[in-house]
């Protein structure tokens, strides 16, 4: 801790007001960072709930709008507050409470937005000091504005698929796990707001930030762009690695255990070759290596598959997390391949006290993921569960001067 900086200042948003009307997952992840931070976030659900609820797997095998863990990774230290926003008086209440936020989140597309009259350019004129925020597939404008996309869809047609998969180029990309599309658009719709609100301490003024899913990923295609704007070739997909114009060498070893890790095999750089040789040689593994003729780079490049196959039998007959140790202690590039389930039992996630316990009504505590980011001045914000449909409804719309067609909106 930095002695010159007093420590549990209040968080980086504090004070901010956000509303969300979103129901996909760039937008309730940029919310969720938002809240994270500090940010009052009120989300704003139609009296069904966001499609976003019915999204399984779900708590104990749960029913009901309340029980969808997709649902409450993405809207935790939220609020929840259902309108009705086609019924009468419904949008009136919605453009209440935006006019009360520093930020306005939407996932709308234009043709959604114009269903519904929410003109997001007259926001901007209204509201002088708000920040709108459109988070949407293609964005505001251009031919496809209103084109249906989803995350396979975003990676596909921006470019980074074309980059994810095999060796074996008869089949087809493979999509990455993990939203990685709709995360992409988040990660540069969260920074984008960061800036509008360094602009909006300069000027005292907001803006519109128009933020497209589509143009988010055709920016994150690696070294696809690289090597096609300069030496004018084409990258192509390789198995847990990176895609390159020629094959690279397989870089996924089993280890006894049946589990992989993924360690660069670098030949040519004399200091990495020396570190793999002492290492496999403590294990009584590297006779063939300690060879004069493996001295020579030019050799060992000759010979490469040779050395494969000896580090390949190396590897399986040690277990995986050994392998990690050793290989990291001896400054070789390695790391084992965890599942999602796997991070539970990570012994420096646990260390670093990543994963924190949120109590749930009827379910008991459930491990959520932690912030990604750590401060010396700021306390952590106490993560609270995604919100039940609808339970901040009175409470939010009291602060309003409400019509007398609230009942009916809510």
């Amino acid at each position: 801790m930095d002695a010159r900086r007093p420590a549990n200042l209040p968080h980086p948003l504090t004070g901010l007001k956000v509303v969300e009307l979103a129901d996909d997952p760039a937008g309730e992840y940029v919310g969720r960072l938002l809240a994270e931070m500090g940010a009052q976030l009120t989300k704003i659900e139609p009296p069904g709930g966001a499609s976003s609820r019915a999204i399984g797997p779900f708590a104990k095998d749960l029913t009901g709008p309340d029980a969808s863990l997709n649902f409450w990774f993405y809207n935790s230290n939220k609020a929840s507050v259902t309108l009705d926003l086609h019924a009468p008086g419904g949008l009136e209440l919605l453009t209440g409470l935006v006019g009360q936020a520093d930020i306005f989140v939407s996932t709308l597309q234009p043709a959604a937005l114009r269903a519904l009259g929410l003109d997001l350019d007259a926001l901007s004129r209204t509201f002088p000091r708000l920040i709108v925020l459109s988070v949407t597939a293609f964005g505001l404008t251009g031919p496809w504005a209103d084109y249906k996309s989803s995350d396979l869809v975003a990676l596909a047609a921006g470019g980074p698929l074309n980059s994810c998969g095999y060796d074996d180029h008869s089949i087809p990309p493979i999509r990455p796990g993990g939203n990685q599309g709709y995360h992409t658009a988040a990660s540069f719709a969260h920074i984008g707001v960061m800036l509008a609100l360094l602009e909006r301490q300069n000027t005292g003024l907001g803006q519109l930030l128009d933020v497209s899913m589509h143009e988010a990923c055709a920016v994150n295609v690696e070294l696809a762009n690289p090597y096609w704007f300069y030496p004018k070739v084409q990258v192509k997909r390789q198995t847990c690695r990176h895609a390159q114009p020629s094959p690279t060498q397989p870089a996924l070893f089993r280890c006894a255990d049946d589990r992989f890790v993924y360690f660069v095999l670098i030949v040519a750089e004399p200091k990495a070759w020396q570190a793999l040789v002492q290492w496999m040689d403590g294990k009584g593994m590297a006779a063939q290596l300690t060879e004069p003729e493996f001295s020579d780079t030019a050799y060992r490049q000759a010979n490469f598959h040779q050395i494969q196959e000896l580090v390949e039998c190396f590897f399986l007959v040690h277990a995986s997390d050994e392998m990690y140790k050793e290989g990291q202690a001896a400054g070789l590039p390695i790391g084992v391949l965890n599942a999602p389930e796997d991070l539970f039992g990570d012994e420096h996630l646990a260390a670093r006290g990543f994963f924190v316990d949120v109590e749930h009504e009827g379910v008991g505590a459930v491990p959520y993921p932690g912030a990604a980011y750590r401060f010396t001045s700021f306390g952590e914000v106490a993560r609270t569960p995604a919100p039940r449909l609808g339970a901040d409804t009175q409470a939010v719309l009291a602060t309003l001067e409400t019509s007398p067609k609230a009942k009916e909106t809510v």
